[in-house]
């Protein structure tokens, strides 16, 4: 039986109607933004955060496409996800996509559309599991995060990447920290003044300070990569990343103190 998600992984876009889920993306920025002023002066360079948007993709359509933009420039692969739509729907648009059109396709023709081998293979998989129901996505909201990354990669060519940015982007979880995505780790090191990118490892324990909205600030440090932070001025000579969280004492016997 699937566990369900424990409160702290923040509400989903099931969870929320297109207005509560707008409000809670603004309440979250406002608030980060007072946790930090490197984050509060992109909030002010990129503008509101815009991960209430809503592209009304079924679940299958939406990994679909993050599969289709696996390691590709952004323009690139929203032309390339087109011609798949137009092949797979025979016409239609991306919100027709379904696994029997995806099957009822050749190879040929999905890779006539630019898809590689590999995400052809991985995007046939992934229409062979929904559609047999080997792939269950209609009790994904109710999933928590983890067991729900290890669900999609189990299919061939979906890895914790791409189920993450499903976490974000289709099932708007707002605490989910990719520390694996280039973007992220680049503009964090660009926002924060980093020497070098930080790796996921350090990144991990950086995010801390952005729990429960971890999903938003990765959403700016992707900005941070084409933003210009204005008032530069007024940060710190040598801009530091929050601290990582201290350890606790053995003493105590509990743990020290990870967007999707």
């Amino acid at each position: 039986m699937p566990r369900r998600r424990a409160p702290s992984a923040g509400p989903s876009a099931a969870d929320l109607t297109a207005a509560d889920l707008t409000a809670a993306v603004a309440a979250a920025t406002e608030e980060l933004a007072r946790r930090d002023p490197v984050l509060a002066r992109l909030v002010v360079a990129a503008g509101p955060c815009e991960l209430d948007a809503r592209r009304g993709l079924s679940h299958f359509g939406s990994l679909c496409r993050s599969i289709t933009f696996q390691q590709l420039a952004g323009r690139a692969a929203a032309t390339i996800f087109g011609r798949f739509v137009d092949v797979a729907t025979g016409g239609g648009e991306a919100t027709d996509l379904t696994p029997e059109g995806v099957l009822a396709c050749s190879e040929e023709a999905l890779r006539a559309a630019g898809l590689s081998a590999a995400k052809t293979r991985s995007i046939r998989a992934l229409a062979e599991r929904t559609a047999s129901g080997e792939l269950p996505l209609d009790d994904v909201q109710d999933i928590g995060d983890e067991e729900l990354i290890e669900r999609l990669s189990a299919v061939p060519g979906i890895g914790r990447w791409t189920a993450e940015m499903f976490l974000i982007f289709q099932l708007g979880r707002l605490d989910v920290w990719p520390v694996g995505d280039l973007g992220v780790r680049k503009g964090y090191a660009t926002a924060w003044g980093l020497p070098q990118m930080p790796t996921p490892k350090e990144l991990t324990a950086y995010g801390e300070t952005f729990r429960p909205y971890r999903s938003v600030a990765a959403w700016y440090c992707w900005r941070a990569v084409d933003t210009v932070v204005p008032d530069s001025s007024a940060a710190p000579a040598a801009p530091k990343p929050p601290a990582r969280p201290a350890a606790k004492k053995p003493a105590a016997n509990k743990p020290a103190a990870e967007r999707s």
